[in-house]
């Protein structure tokens, strides 16, 4: 690692430093594929998820509450947990469903040959149109809620990998880097509280998987819930983000999708595994390590 006050000067050919790394030094390689034999396991349910409650794996998990809440029994599913900071991600089952080896990954074993379908919009944007729900049919309301969809996809690496990782989890404090991010974070705040400013959801007057793929992210921002860094980038200054978020939390498959896969805060949020409906009820942590 270079020391804060001696200028760094890139060498002609980048080499692996694992001593760089920092928190994330024994997970983190520069190269793809897996690191051990590792099943996947499967359930009785139509979709298999193999996911963590970060904001990407809740887009997946509130998607698929939504779908049965709308009455789409063919949208009952498993989900699996997977300890990212564990390595699962790099076990031979997981890549061979995502060779990104990124959490949420989805099999979709409903036909004859199962179909992996990974990265979280992608996920959205299948089960949309598998079941015909939260994607407009219209053109331009079809263009409009796809565009806030990539919208997210391609800015949170600004607010995740960028801001949060310099903000949050960098071994040292870089003031330059916690400034570029945080102008970016709060110029891409402002964008979404002026859309939001002029319509109840992203997309329009209807809630769609793009509020589903940005509420994770930028609505728990807005709340303070992300890096705790709501002070620091003055969140409450999106008000029409912050009335936007609130909406969304209020929703019930919005509260059971963010329990799914959780494994921080308190044991009655956290699903590690669902199952089953009656999983919300009968097998939170607060109910699995209560006293016999």
């Amino acid at each position: 690692m270079s020391d804060s006050t001696t200028p760094y000067t890139p060498p002609r050919v980048w080499t692996w430093n694992k001593a760089n790394g920092g928190r994330f030094a024994n997970t983190n390689r520069p190269v793809a594929g897996a690191t051990h034999e590792q099943a996947l396991p499967r359930g009785r349910h139509p979709l298999q998820l193999y996911s963590l409650a970060t904001p990407n794996g809740v887009k997946v998990t509130v998607m698929l509450e939504e779908l049965l809440a709308l009455g789409h029994a063919g949208a009952e599913y498993d989900a699996w947990l997977i300890r990212i900071s564990d390595g699962d991600q790099f076990g031979s089952g997981f890549v061979e469903v995502n060779p990104n080896s990124k959490i949420p990954a989805l099999l979709d074993c409903s036909g004859g040959e199962p179909i992996r379908v990974f990265e979280s919009g992608s996920i959205l944007l299948y089960l949309a149109e598998k079941f015909g729900a939260f994607l407009p049919t219209g053109a331009a309301a079809r263009a409009e809620c796809l565009s806030w969809l990539f919208w997210q996809m391609g800015s949170t690496p600004f607010l995740g990998g960028g801001f949060g990782h310099f903000y949050a989890y960098a071994p040292e404090k870089i003031e330059y880097a916690i400034d570029r991010f945080a102008m970016e974070v709060k110029r891409q705040m402002d964008v979404l509280n002026r859309r939001l400013a002029e319509s109840p959801y992203v997309g329009g007057d209807e809630y769609t998987i793009a509020d589903m793929a940005i509420w994770p992210w930028y609505g728990a921002l807005s709340k303070g819930q992300l890096y705790e860094a709501g002070e620091f980038l003055q969140v409450q200054e999106y008000r029409h983000v912050t009335r936007w978020a609130d909406a969304i939390a209020q929703r019930p498959a919005a509260k059971r999708g963010r329990m799914v896969n959780r494994i921080v805060g308190p044991l009655a949020t956290q699903l590690h595994e669902r199952h089953d409906a009656s999983d919300f009820v009968e097998r939170t942590q607060d109910k699995l390590q209560a006293p016999a």
